[in-house]
């Protein structure tokens, strides 16, 4: 039996943001506990110019979200992206999340093969459906997250390999 493609992608996408949350809440508690500014965390950026936590978890949100917008053909879940506090970056997963799971399975599964086109301002991308999970979709959404769990982890937060997995 071959894997669908609603499983290469929804429960994929919110096990790694239920994780992300999980991290998030234990940078809050350690910020709390060393008294830090919890802005220094949200805030924080492995080099210059590349984007800082808010921003990494905001890209993990919109990676999931977009894929199964775009191969689902669904309407747009519009989320702005105006979060600076842990608290703001729970809300905006935990509203990816509920989306994630109000997704029919009909409206992804059967879609390989679906013309996807990624709009960019560098362009437009296309995709089938299994090239833009496999090849675009997936390797972004986990980039964003390793990069929200290096930022956290270089500041000192008390977290290891099994909170970026989860649950195994």
């Amino acid at each position: 039996m071959a894997t669908e493609l609603y499983d290469l992608t929804v429960p994929i996408f919110i096990r790694g943001l239920r994780n992300l949350s999980t991290i998030l809440d234990k940078a809050a508690a350690y910020a709390e506990e060393k008294g830090i500014d919890p802005l220094t965390l949200t805030n924080a950026r492995l080099i210059e110019d590349m984007a800082p936590l808010t921003a990494q978890v905001q890209f993990a949100s919109d990676s999931a979200k977009g894929a199964v917008i775009r191969i689902g053909e669904l309407d747009p879940l519009p989320l702005p992206d105006t979060e600076q506090s842990f608290a703001e970056l729970q809300e905006r997963i935990a509203r990816t999340i509920a989306f994630l799971e109000s997704v029919p399975r009909e409206r992804i599964d059967g879609r390989e093969d679906t013309q996807v086109v990624l709009k960019t301002p560098s362009g437009d991308f296309p995709f089938t459906g299994r090239s833009h999970v496999l090849g675009f979709a997936l390797p972004n959404f986990y980039f964003h997250v390793t990069t929200a769990y290096a930022l956290l982890r270089q500041a000192g937060v008390p977290i290891g390999k099994l909170d970026y997995l989860g649950g195994i």
